[in-house]
């Protein structure tokens, strides 16, 4: 899905007229809160959410996270719903034998750097990984009432900001900002904080940004037909100019995209034609068959913190607080 333009306007008629169904939206995730027994995990949780539906950076986040935690001698384990796949799991993601398909495209991210689980119940999920791990690290999961993280870290991308301050439908927001923030750790800001949300940050922040990879392998020889399937994909075309990319075609598909081969063969046809090298981001890489994946570049991306001692300071104060026994 596409997300509507009035969403990241002011304000618009489509807004008002869908406030009464954002309204119900909030009260049923209240009732749902209120009912929910948050269950505690064996090892120490990180939680990695967002407040806007997509796109915000949580993988890369997840990812950085792992990295992190890596280097200071521990044994991350990612955990991940698995949206995309049609596992239920608790299952253990192998990118040998496992495809998109069958668990989703960022858990096959996600297991390239360190094990993975997915599963539709979280709880259930994190208790399978927790027997090889320090800590969890959880892909999304802000919303769910069922889990009780050490560490919530709440991610905002500072170009797209929260849109229109609305909840879903009427907005992009899953809940109000300062219903996140009431349960967030720290906020990860992702880019320049372009709407000047720190200022109504009530929690500790942390800057970061994503930075495009191109490796010594990269095709570079001709310019290039980038396509993709996020849920910005305009922000993936940035990163490309940002490396100097030159960027002839460019084509969009909603999130999480299913490629037809139909759709692949045109594209294929499309680049040849102009003399031209496919392109695209490692979310929508991972979900190409096998046959087309060597016809297509995948332009890498990594997010880097700018005080990452400071976040790791943080994240070790609340997991000591939250595992105290008095």
């Amino acid at each position: 899905m596409k997300a509507p333009a009035f969403w990241y306007r002011p304000a618009s008629l489509s807004a008002f007229a869908l406030e009464p169904l954002a309204q119900a939206y909030k009260a049923g995730s209240k009732i749902r809160r209120f009912f929910a027994k948050p269950a505690k995990a064996p090892v120490p949780l990180i939680c990695v959410g967002n407040v806007t539906a997509g796109g915000a950076g949580k993988t890369p986040t997840a990812l950085a996270m792992g990295r992190l935690l890596k280097h200071e001698g521990a044994k991350p384990v990612f955990v991940s719903r698995g949206y995309g796949g049609h596992e239920k799991g608790p299952l253990l993601v192998d990118p040998r034998i496992h495809k998109a398909a069958d668990v989703g495209d960022e858990p096959l991210l996600l297991a390239a750097y360190a094990p993975c689980w997915i599963g539709r119940d979280k709880v259930e999920t994190i208790r399978a990984a927790s027997a090889s791990a320090t800590h969890i690290i959880l892909d999304d999961g802000m919303q769910n009432p069922t889990i009780a993280p050490d560490v919530a870290l709440l991610v905002i991308d500072g170009t797209a900001g929260i849109g229109n301050g609305h909840v879903l439908p009427a907005g992009p927001l899953r809940e109000t900002l300062e219903e996140a923030m009431a349960r967030a750790t720290a906020v990860i800001i992702v880019g320049k904080d372009e709407h000047l949300l720190t200022k109504r940050l009530t929690k500790p922040f942390f800057e970061a940004r994503l930075l495009p990879h191109i490796g010594d392998d990269f095709p570079d020889l001709k310019p290039y037909f980038a396509f993709a399937g996020i849920a910005r994909p305009e922000k993936f075309f940035a990163s490309c100019h940002e490396v100097g990319l030159k960027l002839r075609e460019m084509k969009s598909f909603p999130d999480h995209h299913a490629y037809t081969t139909e759709e692949l063969e045109s594209l294929v046809q499309g680049a040849e034609g102009k003399n031209l090298q496919l392109l695209t981001t490692m979310k929508d890489w991972v979900r190409l068959p096998d046959a087309f994946k060597p016809k297509v570049a995948a332009l890498e991306v990594e997010l880097t913190f700018r005080d990452p001692m400071g976040l790791l300071h943080t994240i070790q104060s609340s997991t000591l607080a939250a595992r105290d026994p008095s």
